[in-house]
């Protein structure tokens, strides 16, 4: 393969997200989420797997921070857990769980990483559950409260804040199919819950601002959607369809000032949109500085009248066949597509121009696990099949860059094995592999080739 050279500035990293890693589910003040809540529930995570020790970063994140400095890590994505500063979701902020990212920052900038920081991934105080969580209008500006607070401690040292992480899954996973939490099935609450959350995105986005932040955006994971038949009409209006409830309805109101009148009128058939108020929108389309991207496989739809839908498009039933995924997959039977990924920041850049990007997440599950039967010996992972995956992708980042997209970054998914939501921990997502009964970390292949990268700015 031809060598390829990146952008000179272009900012290699890596991300976490807090439920995942962190463990200490007790310590230091920290209220219950309700992610502990719903690993708690029978039949929602894989073995009742939870996240109370996870890999126990909040006491080692030193030694995790210098794994990525030998990795030559230039940016590290994390994000802060809500429950940590606000136990209760509201009310007075709990300093020692400020203290903790205080030592983190300070920790990443000697060793000449960028913190990069996400405000929202997943984690919603348990007691703003209890109260309706996203389908609760309140719950968006409690959330602008906690931003606020999380500023005032890091917004000195902390240059780039994204707001929430990937709502599609907030909203339609938590409350429309009910695989994540909180675990509801409710079509309608699943639509009120997206509006609930870009317009916390916007109050938080407007406090940041105001308290002087430089840098704010919103991650998300767009979808490329495409036809079964590309010549076929009905298939057109099924990627029509998905493309607004998965793309469009979190794109436009945040890129182009409002809410697709297609999007609104299949709302409407499923929920009166009363939760959306004078204002919302133009709140909501408040300019961003970056837009975080999310990939990690295409998605193949037929129009069909018998088609069976999924709960996580609402009222896609009778009208979508989703195709099962094809070809090689990842450990999650994932399809693995690179060319998908050049087609998404293309189409992105020319919908919704002048808007920065920034891939903030993308990599694959495989099943390494270290020991004698691995290639590398005793205690050591090669996993070759995950190199292949991060090297075709990162070629097709290339390629959209190449055709003129404005691309800054790219951050792989993910530093560390962790606790994958509903999957527990029997998928491995980390370029550093954990053993989690005794928390060792080992560099996996991968990261030994992603330093690689790193140090040559490319391919």
């Amino acid at each position: 393969m031809n060598e390829l050279r990146f952008p000179e500035h272009f900012l290699w990293g890596a991300a976490t997200a807090a439920y995942q890693i962190e463990g200490a589910a007790r310590d230091d003040g920290r209220g219950p989420s309700i992610w502990d809540t719903f690993s708690r529930t029978p039949g929602k995570v894989y073995q009742g797997h939870t996240g109370d020790v996870a890999c126990d970063h909040y006491h080692r994140y030193a030694d995790d921070v210098a794994i990525m400095a030998e990795l030559g890590l230039r940016a590290y994505r994390f994000s802060v857990a809500w429950p940590r500063i606000q136990p209760d979701g509201t009310g007075p902020v709990n300093t020692r769980g400020l203290d903790f990212y205080d030592r983190l920052t300070d920790t990443l900038l000697a060793r000449g990483i960028d913190p990069i920081v996400t405000l929202y991934h997943w984690d919603l105080p348990q007691s703003l559950g209890d109260r309706g969580g996203w389908t609760n209008r309140d719950t968006a500006e409690h959330f602008a409260t906690y931003a606020t607070a999380v500023y005032g401690r890091l917004g000195d040292r902390v240059d780039v804040w994204t707001t929430l992480n990937e709502p599609w899954c907030s909203a339609y996973l938590g409350y429309g199919n009910g695989v994540h939490a909180p675990g509801e099935q409710d079509p309608a609450a699943a639509f009120t819950a997206v509006h609930h959350l870009l317009l916390g995105h916007g109050l938080a986005a407007r406090a940041l601002r105001s308290a002087g932040a430089r840098s704010v955006g919103i991650t998300l994971n767009p979808a490329d959607v495409r036809p079964a038949d590309p010549q076929s009409a009905a298939d057109a209006a099924a990627v029509r369809l998905v493309d607004g409830l998965h793309n469009r309805i979190f794109l436009d109101p945040l890129l182009a000032g409002g809410y697709p009148d297609d999007v609104r009128e299949h709302v409407a058939r499923i929920v009166e949109p009363t939760f959306i108020r004078d204002g919302d929108e133009k709140l909501i389309a408040a300019p961003i500085d970056l837009l975080g991207i999310n990939y990690y496989q295409p998605g193949y739809v037929a129009g069909r009248p018998d088609g069976e839908g999924n709960a996580a498009y609402p009222g896609t039933e009778g009208a979508v066949h989703f195709l099962p995924p094809t070809g090689p997959l990842t450990d999650m039977g994932w399809m693995i597509e690179p060319a998908g990924l050049t087609r998404l920041l293309e189409r992105i850049a020319t919908d919704y121009p002048g808007v920065p990007l920034l891939i903030t997440e993308n990599g694959a599950a495989f099943p390494d696990k270290p020991g004698v039967e691995q290639a590398g010996g005793p205690g050591q992972v090669i996993d070759t099949d995950r190199i292949a995956y991060l090297d075709g992708h990162l070629r097709a980042a290339h390629e959209a860059i190449s055709r003129g997209v404005d691309l800054r970054g790219y951050l792989v998914w993910s530093f560390l094995d962790n606790f994958e939501w509903a999957e527990g921990y029997r998928k491995r997502f980390g370029i550093v592999h954990v053993d989690y009964l005794t928390q060792r970390r080992t560099p996996k292949a991968s990261a030994r080739w992603y330093q690689e990268v790193i140090s040559r700015n490319g391919l």
